[in-house]
């Protein structure tokens, strides 16, 4: 944009932030691609975070929840995000340890689950192996998937029944 005053960018700035959670780092991008000056940018994100359009840490637990809840990614994936957006390592820490456990695990479980179903793998290391790296690739952190992996074989869901269940179809298709 050219030839905006600084009146108009407050004013649609406010607006953008009034309508989705936004953190500082975006705002302060967006006004630089309009053109502003630096200084002009500092008053207006000043006057964002004194009024409230703009708070880090309500964007950081919005941003934790939906990423995880919606979005499916794990922990050290959206720690990566919010670093590129500027957020601090003790904000973002404090949501990540909020998230809770149990529904935690059981996104990455049913991750897991529906990936099976669609691996080919010739035996039991090589499907374990094709399922950690799907999960590390989702941001999920190595100790939970193992945990997910060593679940889902014990209750009969993970390698070892798929294995046992493959050996049954190519002797009744014989």
């Amino acid at each position: 944009m050219t030839n905006i005053t600084e009146t108009e960018a407050l004013n649609k700035v406010a607006a953008y932030c009034s309508t989705a959670e936004h953190c500082r780092a975006e705002i302060s991008e967006k006004l630089q691609r309009w053109g502003l000056p630096y200084d002009v940018i500092d008053r207006i994100l000043k006057r964002l975070v004194d009024e409230k359009y703009i708070d880090e840490e309500r964007f950081c637990r919005a941003f934790v929840n939906d990423k995880y809840r919606f979005a499916k990614w794990g922990k050290v994936k959206i720690a990566q995000a919010l670093q590129l957006k500027k957020i601090s390592y003790n904000t973002c820490r404090q949501f990540l340890n909020e998230i809770d456990e149990e529904e935690y695990l059981s996104i990455l479980d049913s991750l897991l689950t529906a990936k099976r179903k669609s691996i080919h793998a010739e035996n039991e290391y090589e499907l374990n192996g094709k399922l950690m790296r799907f999960a590390l690739s989702r941001g999920f952190e190595m100790k939970d998937i193992r945990h997910c992996i060593h679940t889902d074989a014990d209750n009969g869901t993970g390698a070892r029944a798929q294995r046992s269940r493959n050996r049954r179809r190519k002797s009744s298709s014989v």
